[in-house]
């Protein structure tokens, strides 16, 4: 049957022009398409006249190429990818706007910015890491030879206090006492200077010939007291085991949102990546984390069942609704 047969586009005409004649095989209306969609009429008619001006977001457009594609039994990878053809120029032209832009630039310096203190934190991180194994090893090594140089010097003191007493003036040698001592080897005045007061005489009152001399005998002096050294050990300083570093703390923030009919939607963190970039379909559940804030983009908002920030309910109806679509931003 002809109803059966799945209609092929033509090479080369627009995206627009071959949903349209699949549509028109099919005898679907504009209003058929946007009512299957959840969309109005006039995107319906935008796609199909190639006025991709008129969708805000390139996402968005091929998301709706992409279910229009299906609804008229056309391959909708093929259909992207013309469509991707179609809308090289607008990139480019959106580019040099964008360039064009100052508020792009100061973005894009301030992201910059954070790049490099992040950078900073981190190499500061690993140097006072660094730092610290560095100083436990230093105490590690130093400790023991403190401890043992008490015991050198110990060893050594008392050989050099030896060899001062050795070199002292009292040190010499003295006489042997069992020397016996004459007449001839003494001098006179020594003699009389050391015989005793009382003396042996003769019968005659003469004193006698052998004379007995007592001859002073120095003894050694004492060698002198040797202190011995008190051991000092130093005691290493306390060391700190588990070092302070620096915690980068990010605001992370967490979307909830139920759907009860299929809306497409996109979710995106404060540097600009995207977390979520789907169609969502009835009864889908979309739970998402990231740094703040979040950009939110809602491409039908009667098919948003609720939305949950951080836990607290958020109402659609605060945020400024154009065609069924909304775009707003959650912070902490």
């Amino acid at each position: 049957m002809a109803s059966d047969e799945t209609p092929q586009p033509v090479v080369g005409d627009p995206v627009g022009q071959q949903l349209k004649r699949a549509r028109e095989k099919l005898g679907l209306g504009v209003d058929d398409i946007a009512r299957a969609q959840h969309l109005r009429p006039a995107i319906i008619q935008a796609i199909e006249n190639s006025e991709h001006t008129r969708i805000d977001s390139e996402l968005f457009l091929k998301g709706y190429v992409r279910a229009y594609a299906s609804q008229v039994g056309l391959d909708p990878d093929s259909l992207i990818t013309d469509l991707d053809r179609e809308l090289e120029p607008l990139r480019i032209e959106r580019e040099q706007q964008q360039e064009a832009n100052p508020l792009v630039d100061i973005e894009r310096r301030r992201r910059q910015k954070r790049r490099i203190a992040k950078m900073l934190v981190l190499v500061a991180a690993i140097a006072l890491a660094g730092f610290l194994a560095y100083r436990f090893i230093l105490q590690n090594e130093t400790a023991p030879t403190s401890a043992e140089a008490p015991e050198q010097a110990s060893d050594v003191q008392p050989e050099t206090d030896l060899a001062e007493a050795d070199s002292s003036p009292g040190s010499e040698a003295p006489v042997p006492s069992d020397t016996p001592v004459t007449e001839s080897d003494v001098e006179p005045e020594t003699i009389e200077e050391n015989v005793p007061a009382t003396m042996t005489q003769t019968s005659t009152g003469e004193p006698s010939g052998t004379v007995a001399v007592d001859v002073p005998v120095e003894e050694p002096a004492p060698e002198p007291a040797v202190e011995q050294p008190v051991n000092v050990v130093e005691e290493p300083e306390p060391l700190v085991e588990n070092p302070e570093e620096p915690v980068v703390i990010a605001d992370t923030a967490r979307l909830q949102m139920t759907f009860t009919a299929d809306c497409w939607v996109q979710v995106s963190d404060a540097d600009g990546n995207r977390l979520v970039a789907s169609l969502q379909r009835q009864g889908d559940r979309l739970d998402v984390s990231g740094d703040a804030p979040l950009r939110v983009v809602i491409g039908a908002v009667d098919a948003v069942g609720s939305v949950r920030f951080q836990g607290e309910p958020v109402d659609l109806g605060d945020f400024r609704v154009t065609n069924n679509r909304t775009e707003f931003t959650l912070s902490l």
